[in-house]
């Protein structure tokens, strides 16, 4: 990977240059604050960077949910990456300490800014009521930024037909804060003092400033698509759901997911966020405080940051601890089960995933039995759902395939198949498959340069067909309704049409591979029963 800081100090460069020769600065009013973005002269697609969108989450402000920005007079320039969140990592530990059994950009925690483009003249003069896709990026809810993509990739893979904003929302311990705190505040003082699930209301913050404000950059407020990956796909769940199905207003139409993770997410009180949380104040010094969170509160951000970091490393390898939490308000319920209800926001769905998630997450070196990983992953779990776990994945190549199955299955791939059934009839469902097809290895198949990088199956034919099969969606809400009718993607059933997919690979001579094939009715049935076990997976 080419390291953050030289990614982000190419791309400003890059950008600068590029913008030199603009012919207009066009000015946006949100009534709070002026923004001047700039026109890029190579493609005559315009750039607002950095607009900030909720108020600094500092002082009194942290743990708390997202608040209206100040009134800034003056025009504020909008033409350089915003500073991104603070960021944390996964676990690497080979043990999971919840198990009770005794068998030139900154990270900086005031990061709440998106970016938008959209396609213009050389005035900066946009068209109207364009669909528009907000991207939430992933990164585990510990990582990632608004910086390492670029809207204009989807613009130019849209024929110039949309809108993209991409969004940045508080991480880690800033993000999910996951504690009652009822031990250090009485009663409904929880809610008056502390936000749960910050994160996600900051993403939610944004989605209703896109509501107000993307007329004014071209955008129809009507025709909002939401697509993220891994984490981010994991928060598209997570809004699909929210409010028990019932937000208001309407924040999206259609919803796209690429590696739906869903973790376990836990009620906001039980076990596992409770010795979360006494570890976050333990390790902030705030233990013999009155009053923790006021503490917390006051603890340098530097120091919180350290906490941030050494806490999500303990979690068990290839693990996310700083997830949401069931809250009871935004989300009311496991996931899983809002699901199952039909209680969903959107009209429609396009859901991808990639032939071998789990991989990633698993250390390829320390092998275990399934049964025993089973008990690894998911701490609520006994001897009976191991054996399970054990028998259902025995005949699934050796035992680290198998491991590696378990992980991807449980906590990306089935959570997508359950999405897909309760969109019946509006849900599409696609596979990734270009090898290793790994997780994160679709990203640069539809934001070229993701990283530093670009796709290894530099293919125009499949790339077109993979990435416009995303954008035809934000437009039309169905795939089948082509940017270019010309791509190689043939016609695409929704999925409760015989388990309908759409696989994205290629032949050992390079060539693409774009067809119809059927969910594995043996992945089917696995999925089936980690519905069965949401209560102890927690999902």
């Amino acid at each position: 990977m080419v390291p953050h800081f030289l990614r982000t100090l190419a791309a400003t460069l890059l950008l600068a240059a590029s913008l030199a020769g603009a012919q207009t600065s066009p000015i946006v009013d949100l009534g709070y604050a002026q923004y001047q973005g700039a026109v890029n002269p190579a493609n005559n697609i315009t750039q607002f960077l950095g607009i900030r969108y909720a108020a600094a989450p500092l002082g009194d402000l942290r743990f708390r949910a997202p608040q209206p920005p100040v009134n800034q007079t003056g025009v504020q320039q909008a033409t350089a990456q915003p500073n991104e969140c603070f960021q944390a990592g996964n676990g690497v530990s080979p043990t999971n300490r919840f198990e009770t059994r005794a068998t030139q950009i900154i990270d900086i925690e005031d990061c709440l800014f998106l970016n938008v483009y959209y396609p213009s003249d050389a005035a900066g003069t946009q068209p109207s009521d364009l669909p528009t896709l907000v991207w939430i990026h992933g990164g585990g809810y510990v990582g990632g930024a608004a910086s390492i993509y670029n809207g204009e990739d989807i613009i130019n893979q849209s024929a110039r037909g949309v809108v993209v904003v991409i969004i940045q929302y508080r991480l880690g311990i800033f993000g999910q804060f996951i504690s009652s705190l009822n031990r250090f505040l009485p009663g409904t003082a929880v809610k008056e003092n502390g936000a749960l699930n910050a994160g996600l209301l900051d993403q939610d913050f944004a989605l209703r400033w896109v509501n107000q404000h993307i007329s004014k950059f071209g955008g129809d407020p009507s025709k909002v698509t939401i697509w993220g990956e891994s984490a981010g796909a994991g928060s598209v769940l997570q809004h699909v759901v929210a409010n028990g199905g019932r937000t208001e207003p309407q924040l999206f139409r259609g919803a796209i997911t690429s590696s739906t993770f869903l973790p376990s997410q836990y009620q906001f009180n039980d076990r596992i966020p409770e010795l979360l949380f006494s570890e976050v104040v333990a390790q902030a010094n705030c233990t013999s405080a009155t009053d923790a969170l006021t503490c917390l509160r006051g603890v340098d951000p530097t120091t919180l940051q350290t906490v941030n970091t050494n806490i999500n490393a303990a979690g068990f390898f290839g693990t996310f601890v700083m997830v949401p939490v069931i809250d009871g308000v935004f989300i009311t319920q496991r996931p899983t089960l809002s699901l199952l209800e039909g209680k969903v926001n959107g009209k429609a769905l396009l859901s991808v995933t990639n032939t071998f998630e789990g991989t990633r997450f698993v250390n390829q070196s320390a092998v275990v039995t399934a049964a025993q990983y089973a008990l690894d992953l998911f701490p609520d779990f006994g001897t009976a759902q191991a054996k399970t776990v054990g028998a259902l994945y025995a005949n699934d190549g050796n035992e680290l395939f198998q491991v590696d199955a378990i992980q991807g299955e449980s906590i990306f791939i089935c959570p997508t198949y359950y999405l897909l059934n309760a969109f019946p009839g509006r849900s599409f469902k696609g596979e990734f498959a270009i090898p290793p097809g790994l997780h994160g290895d679709d990203v640069l198949y539809y934001f070229p340069g993701a990283e530093g990088l670009f796709p290894p199956f530099n293919n125009t034919a499949f790339i077109d067909a993979f990435a416009q099969s995303f954008t035809s969606f934000i437009i039309n809400q169905n795939p089948n309704i082509k940017v270019n009718p010309t791509t190689i993607t043939p016609h695409w059933n929704t999925f409760d049409i015989l388990h309908t997919e759409m696989l994205f690979n290629k032949t050992a001579d390079n060539e693409p591979v774009v067809h119809a094939i059927t969910t594995s009715n043996a992945l089917l049935e696995r999925c089936a029963f980690w519905n069965s076990v949401g209560n102890l997976t927690s999902q």
